[in-house]
């Protein structure tokens, strides 16, 4: 939760940061009991303060697997800013229509669907596809879109369901590559492809999740240059401020403190320069793409 350089590059009017989370007070927003690690806090007033120094002024707050489907504290965050605010909330079989209905007014625009937790299971694709049915029947009519959190292999296993889906779909994170197996590694083209046809957004986000070259992630130009290359009109940037790890260390429990990524943000953000060196297409990422996607108003 720092940063410690400069931005160097010219950020556009109402650019968003389109992947963060809140970790407020446990006290007053009580974790799941069933969470796999717990964080450091992280209040709304630390974020707005980076963001203020990032050049941010609209933000995507994502709901935490730490709180279940208990939204409260990514809505305690979102009200801070106000309409500068949309979320990505977590549901489940006991959140009615009311309750999305609700969300939607708060300004929650999309559910997040992971497939990417702690049993082998849950990367599985089959299973993938029944969940990801289900969330769409689900959030269809509220006209949300489904951001989903997972791995290459489950992307080439569900790319059916996304070029039919009737909602949009967003894949955080890069959708889950690993650097390391450069562009040709299982699962990549299919994303690409996703992305070209307009049929998904992905996130330039948490690049620190994929690469082992920090702290420039020099091994992941190559897949945001094919990313942006393949339809700036999906492209979208995150920090994944504060950078929770998502993991309990070996020998802990899940209730004990697991300190955040110590991530330079503004090095993180100059990465996108370096990415795309064309001052219009970071308008696309940084504005307009999340714009368009989030309902924020358009700027005349």
């Amino acid at each position: 939760m720092q940063l410690n350089t400069p931005v160097n590059f010219e950020i556009p009017r109402q650019a968003c940061d389109c992947h963060t989370h809140i970790y407020a007070d446990p006290v007053r927003f009580p974790m799941s009991p069933e969470r796999v690690y717990t964080p450091e806090v992280a209040e709304p007033e630390q974020m707005s303060a980076l963001h203020r120094k990032l050049g941010m002024e609209r933000v995507v707050i994502v709901h935490p697997n730490t709180h279940g489907t208990d939204n409260s504290v990514t809505l305690y965050g979102m009200e801070a800013r106000g309409a500068n605010a949309r979320g990505v909330a977590l549901i489940g079989g006991r959140t009615s229509d009311r309750d999305i209905e609700s969300l939607t007014r708060a300004g929650m625009r999309g559910a997040r669907l992971n497939l990417r937790l702690r049993h082998t299971e849950e990367r599985d694709a089959a299973r993938g596809r029944e969940q990801f049915q289900t969330l769409a029947a689900r959030v269809r009519q509220h006209h949300w879109h489904i951001q989903i959190f997972t791995t290459l292999p489950v992307i080439a296993g569900i790319r059916d369901l996304v070029e039919e889906s009737p909602v949009p779909v967003v894949f955080d994170h890069f959708g889950g590559l690993e650097a390391t197996l450069a562009l040709e590694q299982a699962g990549f083209a299919d994303l690409v492809e996703l992305v070209a046809s307009g049929k998904a957004y992905v996130k330039l986000s948490a690049a620190y999740r994929c690469s082992t070259q920090a702290p420039d992630y020099a091994d992941m130009a190559p897949f945001a240059r094919a990313l942006i290359h393949a339809n700036r009109d999906r492209v979208l940037w995150g920090s994944d401020w504060p950078h929770p790890t998502g993991v309990t260390p070996p020998g802990r429990r899940p209730t004990e403190v697991t300190p955040m990524h110590r991530i330079d943000d503004g090095r993180l953000l100059n990465q996108l320069a370096i990415w795309e060196p064309g001052a219009e297409v970071r308008q696309r990422i940084l504005v307009d793409n999340p714009a368009r996607l989030y309902g924020f108003a358009v700027d005349e």
